[in-house]
């Protein structure tokens, strides 16, 4: 089965690769159409979403995932969210989200004003490219969870769901 994940990070793509290990996944760059930095559970869904069609309808694959990561208020705190999409050719669409964690203050802050987190999390950590090794999860959780098994969590789920129906229905 071909598919394709609407990112060359190579967290998210790894992610993928582990999960689907029997396919043939690829990589291509797509727009999610959401800001760089999503603010909510619903922006970091849609673009997503919207970085999973564009791969299921541009490549012609079987199967499109979109995976994307934001942050999400919660009773004035920033939480760490990410949110994975899955859709196959008939255009159904499978979403999943995975791990939060609430982000110290002095990330919060800088969100606040305009900066992206991993811009923010490579200052923070003094390192270079942390969204495409740990991520935040990784030097939150020290390094117990990484960025790429937090996203294999989320297609694991997406996949499930997905075999789930073609099980259930498997001509729809």
């Amino acid at each position: 089965m071909k598919i394709y994940i609407g990112s060359t990070n190579p967290t998210k793509v790894e992610a993928v690769k582990k999960v689907f290990a029997n396919d043939d996944v690829l990589s291509v760059e797509v727009e999610s159409k959401v800001a760089a930095q999503p603010f909510s559970d619903e922006e970091t869904l849609e673009g997503a979403v919207n970085r999973a069609r564009e791969c299921a309808v541009m490549k012609k694959s079987e199967l499109g995932i979109g995976l994307e990561g934001g942050v999400m208020e919660i009773e004035g705190d920033l939480f760490l969210c990410n949110w994975g999409a899955l859709v196959d050719q008939k255009e159904n669409v499978y979403r999943a989200s995975g791990a939060r964690i609430p982000l110290p203050d002095e990330i919060s802050e800088g969100l606040q004003t305009g900066r992206e987190l991993g811009e923010l999390m490579d200052a923070y950590a003094e390192k270079a490219n942390v969204s495409k090794h740990e991520g935040a999860i990784g030097i939150f959780t020290n390094s117990v969870i990484k960025r790429e098994e937090m996203f294999s969590h989320v297609v694991k789920l997406l996949k499930g769901q997905w075999e789930h129906d073609q099980k259930e229905h498997p001509s729809s």
